[in-house]
């Protein structure tokens, strides 16, 4: 049996050479010969020369641990925040030169890259706190937010007749864009603590509200569903439904997205849409809250689509009309930046039809990009879902990406009058503190979970 020979494994310091004058560096190195003093000036040379590298390269890997997470997502916030600059500044010129504004254009762009910077601080600060902490204040953020909208229509600040701001240290911002994030936060917890049973959980009780303390099948229901899930989605859409109609709707349909996500029973989801339709015929008979504006905007859109309108006069146009004329006008390759004519006719240009004039400036194929944008955000948060070893932090991920996207969509299919008005902004482009805010924390925490998944970490309690 031959023997192994350890010493080539043990590492030894080579000996110095002799030190020679006139010693010749190989020809097929350098290509002349050199002597040893120029040959060490070279290798100092070189030295130099790679320290820039290998510091670029030390910064680059230093980067990448800081900004973790998804790297396609972070361009395609970094892309959307970019637009949302050139938007807001085509679209602000209208405020700057109204008689009764004091700010110009300039300020007013100030004033939105200040937010957007703030905005960002968030984003990456909540990128870089683990998904356990979500989960662990998921509870007292959705109370306190369910509470902030419930106190907005005894506090808040109103405009055009609903009460949508509050006033917080001096700071502006609407409860429901908060809400919408803590309801997502609210479910995931919720389902996710009840995995194991969510096919067969019953969280609706029976519309005979008299059987409801009666009878020991309702009191469970109750105690297992009804109180922790089901009650929860009602009081969200109520609190929020006197003043915005529209997020009250997209509160409900994101808690049934949630609901099939957590794998809640189909039948169970459809007796949810059940119980809304009663509660949304009753709030249009008796002319509750906003209905009145909601109708009026549903009988608009009718309008739009069943009469001919090209005999209205042009002040007498809506603003989805315009919105239409807008995208008509840009065309392929749109008008140019800052060339938007339709802008000056709009109401909330900068908010509720930002993709309209978008279109018209930038044109229908970098309007189209823009879309797929959107609608990747969802797909990446979907290949997250897949990957996430846990259930709190994936249906975290997917159901703040289905609101995000959810919502664009209802903003562009508004614009093209495929639904009727919502005054529901863009995502990450529209000119706003409350929708830019919370949208930076949910991509936030999309990009958190995304960066656990690639680093392998999940604390048990996630």
């Amino acid at each position: 049996m031959s023997q192994l020979d350890y010493g080539k494994y043990i590492r030894r310091e080579a000996e110095p050479a002799p030190v020679q004058d006139d010693v010749a560096v190989r020809r097929d190195i350098v290509g002349e010969d050199v002597s040893l003093d120029e040959a060490a000036e070279l290798a100092e040379q070189s030295v130099e020369a790679a320290e820039p590298a290998v510091r670029d390269g030390g910064l680059i890997a230093a980067a990448r641990r800081l900004f973790g997470g998804d790297r396609v997502l972070w361009v395609i916030i970094i892309t959307l925040m970019i637009v949302s600059v050139l938007v807001v500044y085509s679209s602000i010129a209208k405020m700057a030169y109204m008689p009764s504004s004091r700010l110009s254009t300039s300020a007013f762009l100030r004033t939105q890259l200040g937010i957007m910077a703030i905005c960002a601080a968030f984003m990456f600060c909540v990128h870089r706190i683990n998904s356990w902490v979500y989960r662990r204040c998921s509870y007292f953020v959705f109370w306190v937010s369910l509470a902030l909208s419930l106190a907005v229509h005894f506090v808040g600040t109103s405009t055009n007749g609903a009460a949508r701001w509050i006033d917080i240290a001096g700071f502006q911002f609407q409860p429901s864009e908060m809400l919408k994030v803590a309801l997502v936060m609210y479910l995931a917890r919720v389902l996710a603590d009840r995995q194991s049973k969510a096919p067969t959980l019953q969280i609706v009780p029976s519309l005979k509200f008299w059987t409801w303390f009666k009878s020991p099948k309702q009191r469970r229901i109750w105690r297992e569903g009804g109180l922790p899930i089901f009650l929860p989605v009602v009081l969200s859409s109520l609190v929020v439904f006197p003043s915005h109609t529209s997020s009250a709707v997209i509160l409900f349909v994101l808690s049934l997205a949630m609901l099939f996500i957590g794998r809640v029973n189909k039948r169970e989801i459809m007796r949810v849409c059940m119980w809304a339709l009663v509660g949304g015929a009753f709030v249009f008979l008796a002319g509750l809250g906003r209905s009145h504006t909601a109708g009026g905007r549903i009988d608009t859109w009718v309008a739009v689509w069943t009469e001919d309108r090209t005999k209205v006069d042009v002040q007498e146009l809506s603003d989805t009309e315009r919105s239409m004329i807008a995208i008509n006008n840009g065309g392929i390759m749109g008008r140019g930046a800052g060339q938007s004519a339709v802008r000056v006719e709009m109401t909330h240009p900068e908010s509720d039809y930002a993709y309209a004039f978008f279109v018209e400036e930038y044109g229908i194929v970098i309007a189209i990009i823009l879309l797929a944008l959107y609608v990747w955000i969802f797909f990446r948060a979907s290949e997250i879902f897949r990957n996430c070893p846990q259930k709190f932090p994936s249906m975290l991920s997917l159901g703040l990406a289905m609101l995000i996207t959810g919502q664009a969509l209802l903003h562009i299919m508004v614009t093209i009058n495929f639904l009727p008005e919502t005054g529901q902004p863009l995502p990450m482009i529209s000119r706003g503190g409350s929708s830019l805010l919370f949208t930076s924390i949910a991509l936030g925490m999309i990009l958190s979970v995304s960066r656990q998944t690639i680093e392998g970490y999940f604390d048990e309690e996630s």
